[in-house]
């Protein structure tokens, strides 16, 4: 069982010589799980909260909305969705501002080093990177920044901006299929390489000439055997002593 198990991993010195050989043209990454720890996601709304860019009455209603995902009575998309509109009425400016400072204080410091090593690898192997993630695309660019990943390449959950406000009106939520489809919109219908760590990320994994599962979920792993695809497991990043961003990811989180 344990040589079984072995067979199933990905060394990085593997997936780096697997790299070489046969070129990867367009890579695709999640990344709450994937290219860093924790859940910045469910992290920036409970520091938002914190921070008072949300009102006292739609935190109370986000604590009561998020219990009631945990307890199954509200699906992905419909969490995901919500926890982007919620900051309806904010500048935008003020909610980038805001996930900046986030990314800088919670979200750095939780980098799997070698996703960092891998991705500027890609890099000078000419890859073309794109971060899909159902956490809201503010966060997600400024996460994805460090990693050379730019904004123009970021699909994330989203609402529609008008007159520089964010509103209601949903853009997308890239979970589960609509994490492919939002592939499809931007014309990747088989891409190189996809990372992901969830089973929110199968559709998008499926899609991938090669699947690279990143410290997989345990909905993932039962996936992974039935696929018979490896794995990849970097070495976490615990990000210190702060609870922020501490939650664990599995197939019970936005991703």
């Amino acid at each position: 069982m344990g040589i079984e198990a072995v067979k199933m991993v990905w060394t990085m010195d593997e997936w780096m010589e697997r790299l070489e050989t046969v070129g990867v043209r367009t890579a695709v990454f999640d990344c709450d799980g994937t290219l860093w720890s924790g859940d910045s996601g469910y992290g920036f709304m409970q520091w938002s909260m914190e921070q008072g860019l949300i009102s006292r009455e739609m935190s109370e209603w986000m604590d009561a909305r998020h219990r009631a995902y945990e307890a199954g009575e509200v699906n992905e998309a419909q969490i995901c969705g919500e926890m982007v509109q919620v900051y309806a009425g904010l500048r935008e400016e003020e909610i980038r501002s805001a996930s900046e400072v986030f990314v800088q204080r919670f979200v750095r410091k939780r980098h799997f080093r070698e996703m960092e090593t891998m991705v500027e690898r890609l890099r000078e192997h000419g890859a073309e990177m794109w971060a899909v993630s159902s956490t809201h695309r503010w966060v997600i660019e400024a996460g994805v920044a460090a990693f050379g990943i730019s904004a123009e390449n970021v699909l994330a959950a989203a609402v529609r901006v008008g007159d520089g406000r964010l509103t209601e009106e949903l853009v997308d939520v890239p979970t589960d299929e609509a994490k492919a489809a939002a592939l499809r919109r931007v014309g990747i219908d088989a891409p190189d390489a996809v990372f992901g760590n969830s089973v929110h990320d199968l559709a998008m994994l499926e899609m991938a000439r090669m699947p690279v599962p990143v410290n997989a979920s345990s909905g993932l792993r039962r996936a992974c055997a039935e696929r018979g695809w490896r794995r990849l497991e970097p070495e976490g990043a615990d990000g210190g002593e702060d609870v922020v961003m501490a939650a664990a990811l599995d197939d019970s989180s936005c991703d």
